[in-house]
């Protein structure tokens, strides 16, 4: 591999940290000292270790990088504005019209998730790399991580799975500046303890001088031979570098520099930088001979074609009357669809058995991913995953997607083509048990989101044809399933579009309309019934689609009866 000149690599590296001062000194906001300190960092990987093709953000047989520590965002920008991929204006960060946020979104393209909550940069590169084996591409996926973001156990998380899969596509690096937003961070600048912390999950480690490009490209270099796991470099670096105001100093988090004598000082302190930006030159991976397994890819993740795939029947009709639980009914659906869709990915975490979610396991292992009991790593999984146009089907009980909620969150905001996530065993139903299993928050918690879909079926076949809506609608969608097997009450042949509902039962005389979803929906006809033997007519309406809502059904009900009751299965 050809490589760039080391004092070009320095000259590269001081121009980022001349963008990102005059970046944030002109939006008066920011966070130039964290990005200061990663300089020489992205300047190795972006002109000297990557394969990537700056005309190109959309392809996959190249390296990717994961901005973990999102708010140093104005280096990223800076470093792709050089590199020739962007053409933004540099000075508009952070203004109402600009691409150039303060945190990482896809609004540039070039931004595979969103990131800047911090702590979950790692786990989507996980799914980035598992989205690579799954359809045997080429190529690394790099992940820069802040010394304080290491903090959150989601990062060990991820790190235990990298670990466990043999992840070596993933090379992460730390950046290990030692100052987070108000003080010193767990590890400050002690390399080793970062190193060991890794090195215990089965990672293999190096330590380097952050500052120093030969060194750096070195470490890349040794990680991209091993065949085994996942490699973590972990870099001392100085916050604010370059810089005397600020290198090293704390209460400089998250402040940009005075425009005019205070920015002019500093920018004379860094040095030269480059009078014309040196524009990358496109490499991708040579690539690999049809039906080939790249290196990473372990025997135990394929089948061979001598294989056979296990009796498992990609259609179930139901009876009416028949006893399904939905979430059984989830695994049906999951096993039909994946026959047709090979994009389907499903994960779970490691209640497949009682998600239903095994069954897809048996027909579709490659496309299965065992998240083990690590709920923020799986959604963030699904968030990777989902960057790589892959739909996927995320399943674990309800109340348990709670502790991941903001992984959900942000994967709104990284814009996936479909992510469904799978609440099992919700709501009071599951009452035996107690509350701590008890789904009883999550659909306010998935309604809440600014951009979500959120259905809840009553029996197999609205859930077998709620699947596959969802397999078709744009954005993060919640299917709400429950424990107890429930009678089958819509024939085969019944549609069940998002946004609609089901009258089950109306008349003139109706004086009172019930309106439930779920289990309730079944509690809400038996009240019907004990409502009639009482002179009191009740419509019932099946409110499958929590959001959106069937406006227009609830308000013909409410002018028809005059009074809705909801019958709902939370809190």
């Amino acid at each position: 591999m050809a490589q760039i000149e080391t004092n070009t690599l320095q000259l590269i590296a001081n121009q980022l940290r001349r963008d990102v001062l005059t970046m944030t000194s002109e939006a008066g906001s920011g966070h130039p000292t964290t990005c200061m300190s990663c300089a020489e960092i992205l300047a190795a990987l972006f002109w000297d270790e990557m394969r990537w093709d700056p005309a190109d953000p959309k392809a996959r047989d190249v390296d990717y990088f994961v901005l973990s520590k999102g708010h140093a965002a104005p280096i990223l920008w800076a470093a792709l504005a050089q590199a020739g991929a962007i053409r933004d204006d540099l000075l508009s960060l952070r203004k109402l019209t600009s691409n150039l946020e303060g945190h990482p979104t896809p609004r540039v393209p070039w931004v595979k998730v969103a990131t800047g909550s911090l702590g979950q940069g790692l786990s989507a590169a996980c799914g980035m790399a598992m989205a690579k084996r799954i359809d045997l591409l080429p190529g690394r996926v790099y992940v820069l991580l802040g010394d304080g973001e290491c903090a959150e156990g989601a990062v060990w998380e991820a790190a235990q799975f990298a670990a466990h899969r043999h992840l070596n596509e993933i090379c992460a690096v730390v950046d290990l500046n030692r100052l987070g937003q108000s003080g010193p961070s767990y590890f400050e600048q002690s390399v080793e303890s970062v190193r060991a912390h890794f090195a215990g999950f089965g990672w293999h480690t190096i330590g380097v001088d952050g500052h120093d490009c030969n060194t750096l490209r070195e470490a890349f270099a040794e990680a991209r031979d091993l065949a085994d796991r996942p490699t973590v470099i972990v870099a001392k670096t100085l916050k604010g570098k370059g810089v005397g105001l600020v290198e090293d100093k704390e209460g400089w988090h998250g402040k940009p520099l005075k425009k005019g004598a205070e920015l002019d000082r500093a920018l004379a302190e860094v040095g030269e930088g480059l009078r014309e930006p040196v524009r990358v030159k496109g490499r991708r991976y040579v690539p690999l001979p049809k039906n080939a397994c790249p290196p990473a890819v372990r025997r135990e993740e394929r089948r061979t074609k001598d294989e056979k795939t296990p009796e498992v029947s990609s259609a179930v009709t139901y009876k009416l009357g028949d006893q399904v639980a939905t979430r059984e009914a989830y695994g049906n659906a999951l096993v039909r669809l994946g026959a047709t869709h090979p994009e389907i990915v499903v994960l779970d975490a490691e209640v497949k058995n009682s998600t239903f979610a095994e069954k897809f396991l048996q027909v579709h292992p490659d496309r299965f991913v065992e998240c083990f009991i690590a709920e923020q790593n799986m959604c963030g999984m699904a968030m990777g995953l989902a960057s790589e146009g892959k739909t996927v089907f995320a399943s674990t009980f309800a109340c348990f997607l709670a502790r991941a909620y903001d992984f959900i969150r942000m994967a709104v905001y990284s814009r996936p083509k479909r992510l469904v996530f799978c609440g099992s065993h919700a709501g009071v139903s599951i009452g035996e048990d107690g509350p701590s299993q008890m789904g009883l928050e999550d659909i306010a918690m998935m309604r809440g989101l600014v951009a979500s879909t959120v259905v809840c079926p009553c029996d197999a076949v609205s859930t077998e044809r709620l699947v596959e809506a969802l397999c078709g609608t744009d954005g993060v969608s919640y299917l709400r399933t429950a424990r107890p097997k429930m009678p089958v009450i819509y024939a085969d042949d019944e549609t069940f579009p998002v946004g609609g509902a089901k009258v089950l039962r109306q008349s003139s005389k109706d004086r009172v309309t019930l309106v439930a979803a779920g289990v309730t929906l079944h509690e809400a006809l038996k009240a019907a019934e004990q409502l009639a033997s009482d002179g009191i007519p009740a419509r019932v309406v099946d409110a499958y689609s929590i959001k959106p809502v069937a406006a227009a059904t609830m308000r013909e009900a409410l002018e028809a009866t005059g009074l809705i009751v909801t019958v709902e299965d939370h809190s």
